[in-house]
C-alpha cells in the first residue's frame, strides 16, 4: 500500500493560517486534518458544514439517512463508520442502519430513492420531488441535495487520500460490529 501524500496533519504541523480552527471541529476528525493541507478550502468549508451538520432543514435523523446512503454508494469506509456511530448515538437500531444499504420502507426509503436518483441521474424526478416535498418539505429537499454534494466531496477526499478512520470510531465498531 502506498503512503498517502496528504495524511491527517498533526497538531505540530497544523497550519498557522487556520490555527483558530484546530481546537474546534477541524482538529477533531481525520477528515478535516486531511483537508488542512488546503487551509483556505477548510476555512471556506466551515460555514456550509455548520448549516448541513447543525442547522439543516432535514434534521439530524434524516441527515444521517442521506449521509449513510451517500457513504454506502461511494464505498467510503470512513464516512460509513463515522455515521454508523452517529446514527447509533441518535438512537437508530442496527436494523435501520443496515436497511439503508438496501431499500428501507417508509420515509427512509423515500430519502434513499432520492439519494440514488441523484447518484444515478443527477436529479430527482418531478414525481419523487413531489413525494419528498409532501413528506419533508422543499427546504429539506434542497438540504438533502446539498448534503449529498457535501459528503460526496468529502468522500472523494477521503478515498483519494486514504484517510484512516479515527481510532475511537474504529474501536467502537470493532467492539460492536454492524
Amino acid at each position: 500500500m502506498t503512503e498517502s501524500p496528504c495524511p491527517p496533519i498533526s497538531d505540530a504541523e497544523w497550519p498557522e493560517s487556520i490555527a483558530d480552527m484546530r481546537d474546534g471541529f477541524a482538529g477533531q476528525l481525520n477528515v478535516y486534518r486531511t483537508m488542512a493541507h488546503h487551509p483556505a478550502l477548510l476555512r471556506s468549508w466551515a460555514p456550509l458544514r455548520q448549516h448541513l451538520v447543525k442547522d439543516s432543514a432535514l434534521g439530524p435523523d434524516r441527515s444521517e439517512v442521506v449521509i449513510l446512503r451517500t457513504g454506502h454508494r461511494l464505498g467510503s469506509r470512513y464516512e460509513w463508520a463515522h455515521h454508523v456511530q452517529r446514527a447509533r448515538a441518535l438512537g437508530f437500531p442496527d436494523e435501520r442502519i443496515r436497511a439503508i444499504t438496501a431499500m428501507p420502507e417508509g420515509e427512509d426509503g423515500l430519502i434513499v430513492r432520492a439519494v440514488d436518483a441523484l447518484f444515478d441521474h443527477h436529479r430527482i424526478s418531478p414525481e419523487l420531488e413531489a413525494q419528498l416535498a409532501s413528506a419533508i418539505g422543499r427546504e429539506a429537499i434542497f438540504d438533502l441535495i446539498a448534503t449529498l454534494g457535501f459528503y460526496s466531496v468529502l468522500g472523494g477526499i477521503l478515498l483519494t487520500y486514504d484517510t484512516p478512520v479515527d481510532t475511537d470510531i474504529a474501536d467502537a465498531l470493532e467492539a460492536r460490529p454492524l
